[in-house]
């Protein structure tokens, strides 16, 4: 295999929020930076550039990455999910709603990478998780405004709804 000059672009081709798409991008870019100006998803955030914050998480193959910490031309061949791709998530309208009633949002530079993390974790969790595991599942989000209780008590509730809907149907 030839090497390639990082002046050179390459080609990608994946699919993003459900739509195919084919770009031509500089090798060394990193996916984070490629999501929020070369495609326009700017509810992916940049943050520590070091995958500590949680602001630039994405859906990577259905499991939650960093996007920071990956470039763009390893997603050749691979479906993204952003927090814009997210808007058909059946979680994202209780977790809305949640959170405003909770206050769980102050400047909302965090909220995407939370909304991600949770969604993620209550399509694979649908019925449990209590208050040690959610705290558990956002560790790896940092939110420097809400000292985490209201999104906390935000996810419990969701979580709790859904259960008392089972159980009514």
């Amino acid at each position: 295999m030839p090497l390639i000059k990082s002046s050179e672009k390459i080609s990608v081709t994946f699919t993003l929020n459900g739509i195919k798409l084919s770009k031509n991008i500089y090798p060394r870019t990193l996916l984070s930076d490629f999501l929020r100006y070369s495609i326009g998803e700017t509810g992916t955030h940049v943050g520590c550039e070091h995958g500590i914050c949680g602001a630039c998480t994405i859906i990577f193959n259905g499991k939650p990455i960093r996007s920071c910490l990956m470039l763009a031309s390893q997603v050749n061949g691979h479906e993204l999910t952003t927090v814009e791709g997210i808007v058909k998530d059946k979680n994202l309208d209780d977790l809305r709603a949640a959170f405003k009633k909770h206050h769980a949002l102050q400047c909302g530079f965090c909220t995407s990478g939370f909304l991600i993390t949770i969604s993620s974790y209550l399509n694979e969790n649908p019925e449990y998780a209590d208050e040690k595991e959610i705290r558990k599942i956002l560790s790896g989000n940092v939110c420097r405004c809400t000292g985490y209780v209201g999104i906390v008590d935000a996810v419990l509730e969701v979580i709790k709804k859904r259960n008392e809907h089972k159980k009514n149907a």
